[in-house]
């Protein structure tokens, strides 16, 4: 019965969740936006475009699809490939669609004094070092999140068996 319980709730947590974050995506798109206003964002997104984004995910969707074609027909590796490097010569050049919708979300949320403020700040060289260590700053970040994640999961673990052994409950 405790199974089924939680089970629902993760489900339900789930369900909210996502129509959460599809809830605030949606006005990025729906809501219209000064030129100037756009422009502005789309010069940050430029400004700060270190992680290579579009070029990863176009490299990394290579790849996943040379191993599920290959994967299933083995024979086509030559053929799969050359088709691969055609594909994404097509895709080359549309990195521009991405940062523009990208730009369209910090529009919306942003003033054109905001966006302004925010460019200055990112012309700067504090904020050039920001945008060039930034990666590697959340890899770092990351790494410290996963230590202290881990830290927290055998910690919690460990507090709520101590507290249900005192309560007289068997594990």
């Amino acid at each position: 019965m405790m199974t089924g319980m939680l089970k629902r709730s993760r489900a339900l947590v789930a369900v909210a969740l996502s129509a959460g974050v599809l809830a605030l995506s949606v006005p990025a798109f729906a809501q219209e936006v000064a030129p100037e206003q756009l422009a502005l964002a789309r010069k940050y997104i430029d400004l700060t475009d270190r992680a290579a984004v579009y070029e990863i995910t176009l490299v990394q969707t290579a790849m996943d699809t040379m191993r599920q074609i290959v994967q299933q027909n083995p024979e086509l590796t030559e053929q799969t490939d050359a088709a691969i490097t055609k594909t994404l010569e097509e895709y080359k050049g549309r990195k521009g669609e991405l940062l523009d919708q990208f730009a369209r979300v910090y529009a919306v949320r942003f003033t054109a004094e905001e966006l302004q403020q925010i460019v200055a700040f990112y012309e700067s060289p504090t904020g050039q070092k920001l945008s060039q260590v930034n990666a590697e700053v959340n890899t770092d970040i990351q790494r410290v999140l996963t230590v202290f994640t881990n830290t927290l999961q055998q910690e919690f673990y460990a507090k709520v068996r101590a507290d249900l052994r005192a309560q007289g409950v068997q594990l």
